[in-house]
């Protein structure tokens, strides 16, 4: 079981890219955020089957980066299941142009890695919710951000 909890902690091995696996991790939730359908994320009318289905991602990624934490260490960089949920929530209930696509991957991997308060706080939640929760914050605030700008400028996306 830990082997499988491993292999999806690091979304079939992309974690173990020596260089900035989260970075690859947000990538890997790029490229499927941009082979789903639009109607999942925006508008809302999909929203409560996609928002039930990013909490059963996140709770998986908590119980899954849990056990993985057993193998690697305490939120060992190899575990980048928390980057894929993350982004989907940075992206969630935002028009899906290739410029959202590029705000929400640089603003999500700015507060990931910059970890402001409260998000450096989360980390030191027990097990897997110290691993993911930052992550899940990281991506509320690029949604926050990025609700507020598509509202003052829709230009700014291509919408």
């Amino acid at each position: 079981m830990r082997r499988i909890c491993n292999c999806f902690a690091t979304l079939l091995g992309v974690g173990h890219i020596p260089l900035m696996p989260g970075t690859f991790g947000t990538m890997v939730a790029v490229a499927v955020y941009i082979t789903l359908p639009e109607r999942w994320f925006y508008p809302v009318n999909y929203l409560p089957y996609t928002g039930l289905a990013l909490l059963v991602l996140i709770l998986l990624g908590v119980y899954i980066s849990g056990q993985a934490e057993k193998s690697y260490g305490h939120d060992a960089s190899v575990i980048i299941i928390d980057e894929f949920a993350g982004y989907f929530i940075a992206v969630l209930m935002l028009p899906q142009t290739l410029w959202t696509v590029i705000y929400s991957f640089v603003l999500f991997r700015v507060f990931d890695i910059a970890k402001p308060y409260p998000i450096n706080r989360s980390q030191k939640l027990p097990g897997g919710w110290g691993v993911m929760v930052d992550d899940v914050l990281a991506g509320v605030f690029t949604n926050i951000l990025l609700q507020v700008l598509v509202r003052i400028y829709p230009r700014f996306f291509g919408t």
